[in-house]
């Protein structure tokens, strides 16, 4: 069976914690922050879990994360 090629564009937007969840960071944080209050930015900061119907597509890009 050959290798499977990792998407790079999941790569950089999702990793996997120890306990096998799947996590992103928010959008909205990279620009346009001057008029955002200081509270809105703190809460992009944070990273969710992806959505259970997301799930499946993203560890098809990324075969080798879990």
């Amino acid at each position: 069976m050959p290798k499977l090629k990792t998407h790079k564009g999941a790569k950089s937007r999702f990793h996997v914690t120890g306990s096998g969840k799947l996590m992103r960071t928010k959008c909205g944080k990279s620009h346009l922050r001057r008029k955002k209050a200081p509270r809105t930015k703190r809460l992009y900061d944070e990273t969710i879990p992806v959505s259970s119907a997301d799930k499946k597509r993203i560890k098809r890009l990324l075969p080798y994360c879990s």
